[in-house]
C-alpha cells in the first residue's frame, strides 16, 4: 500500500520491489480492489494499480507512522 500511495504500479514491478510472487501480489491487490482500497486502470495489456483517493493514502501514511512509533519508542501524539 505504501508503493501505491505514491503513485500507479502494475502486478510484475509491485512483485519485484516487495521480493513477493506476481500470484501472491496479484490476489492481494484483487482483495483490496474489492475492499475499495485500490483502484485499476488499464493501459494496454497491463492492469496499473493505485490507493485510492486522498483518504485512503493519508490512512495508509498515518498507519504506518504510528507503526514507527511503537517500534522506536516514540512519545504518541495527537
Amino acid at each position: 500500500m505504501w508503493l501505491l500511495r505514491e503513485g500507479e504500479h502494475d502486478v510484475g514491478s509491485l512483485a519485484g520491489t516487495v521480493g513477493a510472487a506476481r500470484p501472491a501480489v496479484s490476489q492481494h491487490l484483487a482483495k483490496l480492489l474489492l475492499a475499495g482500497l485500490v483502484s485499476t486502470r488499464r493501459d494496454g495489456r497491463r492492469a496499473l494499480y493505485r490507493a485510492r483517493g486522498g483518504h485512503v493514502r493519508r490512512l495508509v501514511a498515518e498507519v504506518l507512522y504510528a507503526a514507527d512509533h511503537q517500534v522506536t519508542g516514540a512519545a504518541e501524539h495527537d
